[in-house]
C-alpha cells in the first residue's frame, strides 16, 4: 500500500514506510533518538545528520517526508487553533492565589521560569507541582506523573513525603511516580530530555522539572568568549523542552538562578539568567523574592495572554499554600 493511500485511512505508518528509509536507516535513526515522525519532522538536518551519520542531503529528505506525512508545517486558521487549545489541562501550584495569577495553574504545552534568589522558594514550588501532578483533575491535577531534572541536587524524598501526606496521598506512590535524574553536566542535561521523551512513550508524564535550568550552562561556559556557544546551547536545550510539552501535552517547569547589576540606578537590579534565549522561549516567567518568614512574594513579569501582576504565597511544612 502507497503512503498516500495510507495517510487517507489514517492508518498507523512508521519510520521504515518513509521513502528512502529501509531497516538499517531506521535503525540508525531510532538508535539516536527519533523514534516517531513527529521527532523526524521538527528535527534540523545539521543534527539529524550528525548525529546518525547519514549526511546532511538525505537527512533533510527525511525531514521532508516526515512533515508531510505528520502534518507539519501547514498553515491553519486561528478557530483550528483555538479548538485545540481547548484540550490544554492547568495544574495547580498548590495556591489558589498563584493559580489565578497564571490563568487557572501552569498551563500544558508551555515553558514557565521561576526565577529568584536563593531561598525564594523555586525548588520548593516544584516539588509541590511533582506531586499535585498525580492528582485527578477535577482536584487540579493531570492524572499523570513527573520527571525531575536536578543538576544542583536539589530534589529531597522527604519533603515529597510531607506534601503528599497533607494531601492525604500514599507517600510511597507518589514517590514511584516521580522519576528522577541527575544531571552533572550541561550535556548530560541535554541528554536527558531525549531519555524524558523516551520514558514519556511509557508513563503518562504530564510534567518536566529541571531545577536549575542555567547551573551548568553558567558553570561551564565563562566569559564572553564562551557566551555566544553556551546561548546557542541554551537556545537548543529549551527548544528541547517546549518540543516535550508539546508532544506531552505536559507542563515544563524550569527555575533559574539571577544575577545582580549594582549599576542600576532604577527598578529591581536582580535578572535572571540567560538572556534573551531563555526570556523568549519561556512561556510564562515568575520573579519569586523572599518576604517575612514563610511568605514569598510571586511576580507574573511575561505572559503572552495575562497582565501581569503579583502575589503573596507561603511555603509551610505541607507545602505551597495562600497566606
Amino acid at each position: 500500500m502507497d503512503l498516500a493511500k495510507k495517510k487517507e485511512e489514517n492508518k498507523e505508518y512508521t519510520i521504515e514506510d518513509l521513502p528512502g528509509v529501509g531497516q538499517a536507516t531506521a535503525e540508525k535513526l531510532r538508535d539516536a533518538g527519533y523514534t516517531d515522525l513527529i521527532e523526524l519532522a521538527v528535527a534540523s538536518p545539521k543534527d539529524l545528520g550528525e548525529l546518525t551519520g547519514i549526511g546532511e542531503g538525505v537527512a533533510q529528505k527525511i525531514i521532508t517526508a516526515a512533515r508531510k506525512y505528520a502534518n507539519v508545517g501547514q498553515f491553519e486558521t486561528g478557530d483550528v487553533i483555538f479548538e485545540r487549545r481547548k484540550n490544554l489541562a492547568k495544574l495547580t501550584t498548590g495556591s489558589k492565589e498563584l493559580d489565578t495569577l497564571l490563568g487557572g495553574g501552569m498551563e500544558t504545552q508551555s515553558i514557565t521560569e521561576l526565577f529568584g534568589e536563593f531561598g525564594s522558594g523555586k525548588t520548593q514550588i516544584v516539588h509541590q507541582l511533582a506531586v499535585n501532578v498525580q492528582l485527578p483533575p477535577e482536584k487540579g491535577g493531570l492524572g499523570g506523573e513527573a520527571i525531575f531534572i536536578d543538576t544542583e541536587n536539589t530534589f529531597r524524598p522527604e519533603r515529597v513525603v510531607q506534601m503528599a501526606k497533607s494531601l492525604g496521598l500514599e507517600h510511597n506512590e507518589v514517590l514511584k511516580k516521580i522519576h528522577v535524574a541527575r544531571a552533572f553536566n550541561s550535556s548530560h542535561q541535554m541528554l536527558l530530555v531525549d531519555k524524558a521523551m523516551e520514558l514519556a512513550k511509557k508513563v503518562p508524564i504530564r510534567l518536566l522539572i529541571v531545577d536549575s535550568l542555567t547551573a551548568h550552562f553558567r558553570a561551564e561556559y565563562v566569559g564572553r568568549s564562551s557566551l555566544a556557544q553556551r546561548q546557542q546551547l541554551l537556545n537548543r536545550h529549551m527548544h528541547d523542552l517546549l518540543r516535550f510539552a508539546d508532544i506531552n501535552n505536559a507542563v515544563v517547569a524550569v527555575t533559574n538562578q539571577v544575577t545582580t547589576n549594582p549599576g542600576q540606578l532604577f527598578g529591581d537590579p536582580t535578572h535572571p539568567i540567560g538572556g534573551n534565549i531563555v526570556g523568549h522561549t519561556a512561556t510564562y516567567r515568575i520573579y519569586l523574592r523572599k518576604s517575612k518568614g514563610i511568605r514569598r512574594i510571586a511576580r507574573l513579569i511575561d505572559s503572552p495572554s495575562l497582565p501581569d501582576g503579583e502575589v503573596v504565597i507561603t511555603i509551610k511544612e505541607e507545602g505551597i499554600r495562600d497566606p
